[in-house]
């Protein structure tokens, strides 16, 4: 089975729509499902952690993050995407050349100030994803920058429409 995470419904929203998955539960998370795909919204931060919860319940065999980051290079366009971490055995699946790679730091607080980065992405859920995944054989991060280091969260609609334009080159990913 595969685990798509996002932080924000707002992310998840075009996947759901896509993929056409049904909603299962809202609370402790929400969830949808569809076959041998369940996509869970946790919330942002620590509270990704919960996603050990959802394992226990499922046999994942592979683990997807898909969200939005801020990025420190005003060169980068506002909608790339970008894979910031990958783990498989097999080297076919290793994210191809459209979607390029990306160094990325998790905080706790929304960072507005270039010089605090070493990485050219921020966001706030990584780490807990990947601490929650760790055991799992196949994990993928993606990443959309969706700003440069705004600490306003922006709109639903911008996230969900730069997040829908990113579904067709990682949607190989979700089988």
């Amino acid at each position: 089975m595969t685990l798509i995470h996002t932080a924000l419904f707002a992310e998840a929203k075009p996947i759901i729509e896509h993929l056409k998955l049904r909603f299962i539960q809202k609370k402790p998370y929400r969830l949808y499902q569809k076959n041998d795909i369940v996509l869970v919204v946790t919330g942002m931060g620590e509270k990704t952690l919960i996603i050990k919860k959802l394992l226990s319940q499922y046999h994942i065999k592979k683990a997807i993050n898909i969200g939005i980051a801020g990025c420190k290079d005003k060169n980068i366009l506002i909608g790339t995407l970008f894979c910031t971490y990958y783990k498989s055995e097999l080297e076919a699946l290793a994210p191809n050349n459209n979607i390029p790679y990306s160094t990325i730091t998790t905080v706790k607080e929304p960072l507005n100030n270039p010089h605090n980065l070493k990485t050219t992405l921020v966001d706030m859920e990584t780490d807990y994803f990947l601490e929650a995944t760790k055991d799992i054989e196949e994990v993928y991060v993606f990443k959309v920058v969706s700003d440069y280091l705004d600490t306003t969260i922006p709109s639903k609609q911008f996230v969900w429409g730069i997040i829908e334009k990113s579904l067709k080159d990682i949607e190989v990913y979700f089988k």
